[in-house]
């Protein structure tokens, strides 16, 4: 009986509590309950990567004109935003000009410049013509796919390296940790520029060298990160246990250490996907990453600095889609790290 009185004072604080907390959300209003659903979900974030997936794998029906094409006579030419010109829509016909006079060749120019549909030149043309949203869109595949490839490297490598030098430990862990800081402490930049250098083409390296030095930096966070769970999970009862039972290591790392480290792995890979793309835009700014005429993000940024007083909606339209993309990113990593560490979880 005395047990009894003892608890069932605390069922009625804990029912206590609950009930306020009920009512305290229940009389939230509509813009406070949107407001903390937006703040618990990641929902901006999720909707630009959305927007950046959808772009780079359907681009060619996405994109309003072929990024590739050229056309000098509207080079630097603003952006329309859309608007509608009914009468520039019809292509100028030949036959309605004098084109012995220099009066008609002008006025056939100036019509023939001015005859474009709605969709074209949305948010202007770059300095040879090209659209820039076409390019914009088309960017978004070049960096998915060059992130992609070094993303999938950087966790092969760096998540075997980090299971072996956490679980090891010894030598093995002190070879391997010593490489990482070296690996760290190099000029990543200037190495990435001497190797461009040696496979330049056209303005630029070959995608498949842009991928390799991409690679080079996508792998040493995983080392880290990796080595630190498996040096806890190592010392963990169930792993003990399979170890005593007679597991060997090969069995031990991978049915109960590695499956362990699988949500650190995707917090790393989410928060290292922006770092690379903005990796890849700063080798294409520099003229050390992907080669003309394919539409790169940094490379367009590159391209419109000379023009950015008369023409700045060229670097400025690539610069704010890596914005977006690497800041949605960031917050979606932030977000995933908070959700699946108990630790760090903030529901409210």
């Amino acid at each position: 009986m005395a047990q009894q009185a003892d608890i069932q004072p605390t069922n009625t604080i804990e029912e206590t509590t609950s009930d306020a907390e009920t009512r305290s959300v229940a009389k939230r209003s509509a813009g406070s309950q949107t407001f903390y659903f937006i703040r618990r979900w990641p929902l901006v974030p999720l909707f630009i990567m959305v927007v950046l997936v959808f772009s780079g794998i359907f681009a060619p029906f996405v994109s309003p004109s072929d990024p590739y094409q050229q056309s000098l006579g509207f080079r630097n030419f603003p952006p329309t935003w859309g608007q509608a010109n009914p009468e520039f829509n019809q292509v100028p016909v030949a036959s309605d000009f004098d084109l012995e006079t220099t009066k008609g060749k002008s006025a056939f120019s100036r019509a023939k410049k001015n005859s474009f549909p709605r969709g074209k030149y949305i948010l202007g043309a770059d300095n040879l013509g090209r659209d820039v949203l076409s390019r914009v869109v088309y960017g978004a595949r070049v960096s998915l796919k060059v992130t992609a490839y070094a993303l999938t490297s950087g966790i092969i490598i760096g998540s075997l390296l980090g299971v072996v030098a956490g679980y090891f430990g010894g030598w093995t862990d002190e070879i391997l940790m010593r490489i990482v800081d070296v690996w760290l402490a190099l000029p990543f930049i200037l190495i990435a520029l001497v190797i461009a250098q040696l496979f330049l083409t056209q303005g630029g390296a070959a995608e498949s060298v842009v991928v390799l030095l991409i690679a080079l930096v996508a792998w040493t966070p995983f080392v880290r990160q990796v080595r630190a769970d498996v040096l806890t999970i190592r010392g963990q009862d169930y792993v003990m246990a399979a170890k005593i039972a007679g597991a060997s290591s090969i069995r031990l790392i991978l049915k109960h250490v590695l499956p362990g480290t699988f949500s650190t792995i995707l917090v790393v890979a989410s928060l290292r996907v922006g770092q690379l793309i903005l990796t890849e835009s700063t080798l294409s700014f520099l003229g050390a990453g992907i080669p003309d005429p394919i539409p790169a993000w940094g490379k367009s940024v590159s391209d419109g600095r000379q023009f950015i007083e008369e023409a700045w909606w060229i670097s400025f339209f690539p610069g704010f889609a890596i914005f977006l993309v690497v800041m949605s990113l960031n917050f979606f990593g932030d977000w995933l790290r908070d959700r699946l560490d108990p630790r760090l979880r903030q529901l409210d």
